[in-house]
């Protein structure tokens, strides 16, 4: 065998090697991707749908009244099309709120329900798993609309450049920020594709998919657990339910993804 025959086979080994680990990235994507399509047909998310209508038209909490005439921004008792529209500023609470937030905000003004002992239950426990729930049917009413959040008001523009500054917030024993994960194309964790949330298609894909159901554990998750989660990895303090800073790294990435359609509620891993 020539010099120039092995040269010519060593290319080609070194092109195979070096092809493998982008083909088995691609098809490990590929896989997932997959997988989440044949289960999107039986998503858990339907039984939390299902729930959450329910909770709606019940007569709950102290005073024994439905959510029917809960304005989440459209007018009392309209739910279709909100979710792409939250958060948003409202005029009662003075306060930019998300829906989780404002849904809590109805439970206790219409049907008497103690606020402050709701926000202070762990994550998935108690009525907060009740919000998850009305969350999840609410979002769903609004599946392939596009994001239009407003931005008149002043707290609507002051809650998005707090959210873009603790999107980018360094802290913690290990330094990280929202970006460190989340701030640039191609990357992940494993197997597992991270959004780049400062792309317009990024925050579509990222943002606009909760609330979802967790495949891993089972969960039901809305967008204030999945931030607090992230905060968890990112070991920063625990961030409790409908704290301003959830809702204002909701508001930059909602905005930032304005005119991508919500796939809510989705299914991740």
């Amino acid at each position: 065998m020539g010099v120039h025959a092995i040269s010519k086979t060593a290319v080609w080994v070194l092109v195979a090697l070096v092809s493998a680990p982008v083909m088995a990235e691609k098809n490990a994507t590929d896989s997932i991707a997959e997988y989440r399509a044949m289960l999107q047909d039986g998503n858990p998310a339907d039984l939390f749908e299902a729930k959450g209508e329910d909770l709606w038209k019940q007569a709950r909490g102290p005073n024994k009244v439905t959510l029917e005439q809960c304005d989440l921004g459209k007018g009392p008792g309209v739910v279709q099309g909100v979710w792409v529209e939250l958060p948003r500023y409202f005029a009662d609470t003075q306060q930019v709120q998300d829906l989780e937030s404002r849904l809590l905000t109805c439970m206790e003004s219409l049907q008497g329900f103690d606020a402050h002992a709701i926000r202070n239950t762990p994550y998935g426990k108690g009525e907060q798993a009740n919000i998850t729930a009305l969350a999840t049917w609410v979002a769903s009413l609004s599946k392939g609309m596009a994001f239009k959040f407003p931005q008149t008001h002043p707290e609507e523009k002051r809650l998005f450049e707090l959210g873009r500054q603790l999107f980018y917030y360094r802290a913690g024993s290990h330094d990280f920020s929202c970006a460190t994960c989340h701030g640039q194309d191609n990357k992940r964790i494993r197997l597992q594709d991270l959004p780049n949330l400062t792309t317009k298609a990024g925050a579509g894909l990222g943002f606009g998919a909760w609330p979802a159901y967790r495949v891993s554990n089972g969960q039901m998750w809305g967008m204030q657990l999945r931030l607090n989660d992230c905060y968890r990895q990112q070991r920063f303090p625990y961030a409790q339910f409908g704290t301003e800073a959830g809702i204002a790294l909701s508001v930059y990435m909602g905005v930032t993804a304005q005119g991508v359609e919500t796939t809510a509620p989705s299914i991740r891993r």
